[in-house]
């Protein structure tokens, strides 16, 4: 079996850091040079001659994340990998899976199809904005689900015979109803009218809530605008309380001040992207231990779905 080497990007080192200690397996040496211009130059500072290379980084904002991380990628093919495996937490560029009006790109194929001639074999990634994306690929991708993280921390952490699951969009009712149907909760929906990107025109919610502790379930919180509106709705419509569960926090421009000024009892979240800020209102649960069992698995030919929260 080849040798397993993992390695990170510099966007995602401290989560790199917690998934090789899960792994008992400590970062292979790599640094990234820059010159006076910005340009990048990636060094692999040992070698990776036929073993099995894991390259951990998230493709969060700004580009140069996703740059790196094709870099490291074709620096170890050049240097002879026997495999090499993009472990990307966040998935940028997944919110353009599709031509929605004319004269727009695809972006989540374009990222596929660099990735895949860049030289990687495997991806490894957790809550796409779009199951489909997956399709984009034509080489494994392993799609591992937050639910396996927020589920048992809903169980040992909240009391859910008062809870009612929400989607904040109708584009995420079937990831509420995985959580809805595993603690055998009612739903609702929020149907939002959005008049451009980031900015929410109105917010009605589908069901009733009168006296029930809420919980929206979504794969990515950026501006926070959709969630703060769909919880002051929700509360609006008589509910006791409103948290929300979101994987990835990309949390972009007035996100945190809507947060905090928001009726959101409490945001959760996972560390797949380093927080800019603290914040009382947010509270981050770690996917390295996910992750580690994730590369181990696949480094072992084991089952992925073994992982999953058993509905």
């Amino acid at each position: 079996m080849l040798a397993v080497k993992l390695f990170s990007g510099s966007g995602s080192m401290t989560l790199s850091e917690k998934i090789a200690d899960y792994y008992g397996e400590p970062l292979g040496k790599s640094q990234l040079n820059k010159f006076s211009d910005g340009e990048m130059q990636t060094v692999i500072s040992e070698s990776v001659r036929g073993s099995y290379v894991f390259f951990i980084q998230s493709t969060s904002a700004p580009a140069d994340n996703l740059l790196e991380l094709l870099l490291l990628i074709d620096s170890a093919k050049r240097a002879s990998a026997g495999y090499i495996t993009a472990v990307i937490p966040y998935f940028g560029y997944a919110r353009q899976d599709r031509k929605d009006k004319p004269r727009v790109p695809i972006s989540a194929k374009l990222i596929a199809t660099i990735l895949e001639s860049a030289g990687v074999n495997r991806v490894v990634t957790m809550d796409l904005h779009a199951d489909q994306i997956q399709g984009f690929f034509d080489i494994p991708v392993d799609h591992l689900k937050g639910e396996a993280i927020f589920m048992p921390h809903l169980e040992k952490n909240l009391d859910m015979g008062n809870v009612i699951f929400a989607s904040p969009d109708v584009g995420g009712v079937k990831r509420a109803r995985s959580f809805s149907k595993y603690f055998k909760r009612d739903l609702v929906i929020c149907d939002k009218v959005r008049k451009v990107a980031n900015e929410v025109e109105s917010m009605t919610v589908i069901g009733e809530v009168e006296g029930a502790d809420v919980i929206m379930v979504d794969d990515l919180v950026d501006t926070a605008g959709t969630l703060c509106k769909a919880a002051k709705a929700i509360m609006d419509k008589g509910a006791k309380s409103v948290r929300a569960l979101a994987t990835h926090a990309v949390l972009s421009g007035n996100a945190y001040e809507n947060i905090k000024n928001s009726v959101l009892t409490e945001l959760i979240v996972t560390d797949t992207i380093p927080l800019k800020q603290a914040s009382p209102k947010i509270k981050v649960l770690s996917c390295a231990k996910l992750f580690s069992k994730a590369i181990r698995n696949t480094h072992e030919f084991k089952s992925i779905s073994a992982l999953f929260v058993d509905k």
